[in-house]
């Protein structure tokens, strides 16, 4: 099974507000997800990410792979911290 950490869209039109979540590949992208572990929310200034750091190592050391928006969003949070 490929485990994907990818973005959830929700919020309202043109209001874009998106949760971090742990899914599989081959589900759609607001559908069903095995775990949330953020939220990123692009409409702030400066935009606001909040990621659990351990619940994210922890499903990379098991293999899940993030898309390439989810990794520069990690790569940001290690800086911060």
């Amino acid at each position: 099974m490929a485990v994907k950490i990818r973005l959830a869209r929700h919020g309202a039109k043109k209001r874009p507000y998106y949760r971090v979540v742990v899914a599989d590949a081959r589900s759609p992208r607001d559908g069903r997800f095995i775990e949330e572990v953020g939220r990123y929310n692009p409409l702030t200034d400066p935009a606001t990410v909040k990621l659990d750091m351990e619940l994210v190592d922890k499903w990379i050391a098991q293999g899940a792979q993030p898309t390439d928006t989810v990794a520069a969003l990690i790569e940001d949070a290690r800086k911060e911290a």
